[in-house]
């Protein structure tokens, strides 16, 4: 019973495209550095806007995220200190974010995982809280990529989340608190502007289409929960299973818990 319940619930939350972003320049480095990071909540492809981080529906107030940390070696180091509010500026308006810094010291892959509070989206009348992950690896050793973090919502990596050639794949597995989700639905979508992290704003769009199929691609996940999806150009890909979390409501309200990876393409030279 409680498979069949994950998989009912996106139906009615479908139709946003909006992603957590957890931004850093580069997911391969070759030795340990300070990694600057920028939390925004924006529409990748089109870059409509940018969406205040933690808004609610009957205030004037925004919440703090619940939870950022980093996984290194099965090892969870609370960032959440590290948080520094933000206005970052999209295309058309400005919204409420963080930005963070790290300093990575030790050799292997380095999960940064963001829990946001819930956002509420007055155009569907619905929460949304995104869980995020974005994993940098040093010197070329892996260590955690596939570790699973029994999130509430999760994509599991298949396949590296870095090191992708364009032209490439990744693969993964939705679960929801350690459970696969079966056909779970997957938006992705392209980061059509580099992110100007010292200004902290959008830069311009690197690509165009004028059919929103193109902005937004939807897939479906198979019986367990596993998708493959090709990568045809060279900069960042956000996957984000949609709706797949078991909690469902939040201050008498329709909840939607996401899964959220962003994977890194890079160029063959």
């Amino acid at each position: 019973m409680r498979n069949i319940l994950i998989t009912l619930g996106f139906s009615s939350v479908i139709f946003a495209n909006s992603f957590q972003l957890v931004y850093t320049p580069d997911t391969t480095i070759n030795s340990g550095r300070t990694l600057k990071f920028v939390h925004t909540m924006v529409h990748p492809y089109s870059d409509r806007k940018t969406m205040d981080m933690g808004k609610q529906h009957n205030s004037k107030e925004f919440l703090k995220p619940e939870e950022f940390y980093v996984v290194h070696k099965g090892v969870k180091k609370d960032l959440t200190k590290t948080l520094e509010p933000i206005s970052f500026q999209g295309k058309k308006r400005a919204g409420k974010g963080y930005r963070s810094k790290h300093r990575v010291k030790k050799m292997g892959d380095h999960l940064f995982v963001l829990k946001p509070a819930p956002y509420y989206s007055e155009l569907e009348g619905i929460y949304l809280q995104q869980i995020t992950k974005t994993v940098v690896n040093i010197s070329g050793k892996p260590t955690d990529w596939d570790r699973e973090l029994g999130l509430e919502a999760e994509i599991v990596p298949l396949s590296k989340p870095y090191g992708i050639w364009e032209g490439s794949s990744f693969s993964g597995m939705v679960k929801a608190s350690g459970i696969p989700v079966p056909f779970a639905h997957i938006e992705i979508e392209y980061l059509n502007s580099d992110v100007d992290l010292n200004n902290l704003k959008m830069g311009k769009a690197k690509t165009r289409v004028n059919n929103q199929n193109f902005k937004t691609i939807e897939i479906k996940a198979n019986e367990r929960g596993e998708f493959t999806f090709h990568l045809p150009r060279q900069g960042w890909w956000g996957f984000n299973a949609k709706g797949v979390g078991l909690k469902k409501d939040n201050k008498e309200k329709e909840l939607s818990i996401d899964g959220v990876i962003w994977v890194q393409v890079k160029k063959v030279q």
